[in-house]
């Protein structure tokens, strides 16, 4: 639209009880990750974009540079960190990530929907404070924090749903 990608993140189409139906819609530039809102005529035609999404294994992180492997190729490329998601501080390296290009311009790296990490840090929970649903804070190896049950110990392995960063239960 307008020489830009653009992704559909909502829309809602609205047929008023007299007039045109319409489509309002809520789009993000995946370039720039610029949102804006927007209403279009149902019969308003876009072109396709072609978005390669391609599985790479991260594999480190020198400052603000993080390398990603293509698994066919094993051709390693830098990435800045401005690309990478804010649910990125739980991925850890080996991990495989979908990056996403187009026209060979990466523009964001999206963890795996669910990962396991061992519990690196926590207090200890106190007995007999389980019927209230209470949770505490625990330190994950990559160095993220998340909310846990009380029963979550140092050492444990735990699911971490990346996209909303809350714990699944114990792995």
């Amino acid at each position: 639209m307008d020489g830009s990608v653009m992704q559909v993140i909502e829309f809602q189409h609205v047929k008023p009880g007299k007039g045109a139906a319409f489509v309002r819609t809520k789009l993000r530039n995946v370039i720039t990750g610029a949102v804006i809102e927007k209403t279009f005529n149902p019969t308003d035609k876009f072109q396709d974009a072609r978005i390669d999404r391609k599985e790479m294994q991260y594999l480190y992180n020198d400052g603000d540079l993080y390398y990603f492997m293509d698994m066919e190729s094993y051709e390693q490329i830098p990435l800045n960190k401005s690309l990478l998601s804010e649910n990125f501080k739980f991925v850890k390296e080996e991990m495989i990530c979908r990056v996403n290009s187009y026209k060979e311009n990466v523009f964001l790296v999206e963890p795996p929907m669910f990962v396991e990490l061992a519990v690196a840090e926590c207090e200890p929970g106190v007995r007999g404070d389980t019927a209230t649903g209470a949770s505490k804070n625990a330190t994950l190896e990559t160095g993220a924090v998340v909310r846990v049950p009380l029963f979550i110990n140092e050492g444990e392995k735990i699911r971490i749903d990346t996209r909303t960063g809350e714990y699944i239960e114990r792995a």
